[in-house]
């Protein structure tokens, strides 16, 4: 990739992960568009190299509006990542039709979305990486639909790096394990010890730790379909178990 200052889209740009891959690739003096439902609570280190869009990714529409606003700024890109997630918990038995379609919708066709809409205004030597989670390898009994989303988004990121590659597109997926943010925060202390538990690093990670990794992974000029794991040895060991 080009030395120049980069163009990223981010999507979940204003909080947790999404804020902190921002926060870092500005650091760098890139430019970039975050995607979110709302804006950043608090301003962002580099506010004038950040466009903040509100932006559904589960409605097309949406998309595309933020799109034609990224071609205009600034013509093409040069990555997407795809941070933006939704969790609701319930075994299969409990959870409703409705909170599945939201965590699907999501966590996988929005992802889906995002690529179709930016992959035209995608640079060559450009990336997508797409931020998983190891339950979408692991299962966790609770978690029917949030593993089903990102099992699904490891598909999605498979074929797209097969598809794209010829385009000199790099695409692939990050795995964080157990991390610091909104979404976690919620669980039960008993719940939380049980997992911090099975780490085998002893401790949860960092918003900034997944986000250095996950522009690693972008700036990597020869990896094509890698699964990243960034998780303290969490996907060696993790089997579960009842909440």
């Amino acid at each position: 990739m080009s030395t120049r200052p980069r163009v990223w889209i981010v999507t979940g740009g204003s909080r947790g992960i999404g804020r902190a891959v921002v926060e870092n690739l500005t650091a760098r003096g890139d430019s970039v568009v975050s995607l979110a439902r709302g804006v950043a609570t608090t301003p962002f280190t580099h506010p004038a190299q950040v466009l903040e869009l509100k932006t559904d990714i589960t409605d097309s529409s949406s998309v595309a509006r933020a799109l034609a606003t990224v071609t205009e700024e600034h013509g093409g890109v040069d990555g997407l990542i795809n941070v933006a997630g939704v969790h609701r918990g319930g075994r299969v038995e409990d959870l409703s039709r409705q909170d599945w379609d939201l965590v699907l919708n999501t966590n996988l066709t929005g992802a889906f979305e995002m690529c179709k809409a930016t992959v035209p205004i995608l640079r060559p030597g450009s990336a997508i990486v797409n931020v998983g989670a190891v339950v979408g390898f692991r299962g966790f009994p609770g978690d029917v639909a949030y593993g089903s989303a990102k099992a699904g988004l490891s598909g999605l990121t498979q074929v797209l790096a097969a598809e794209l590659a010829p385009r000199n597109i790099r695409v692939n997926l990050v795995i964080p394990g157990f991390v610091d943010t909104d979404m976690t925060s919620g669980l039960s202390d008993r719940a939380r010890a049980r997992v911090v538990s099975s780490i085998p690093a002893g401790r949860t990670g960092q918003p900034e730790e997944i986000a250095q990794v996950v522009v690693d992974v972008a700036l990597a000029t020869y990896m094509y379909g890698a699964i990243v794991p960034v998780d303290g040895g969490l996907m060696n060991t993790f089997s579960g178990g009842g909440r």
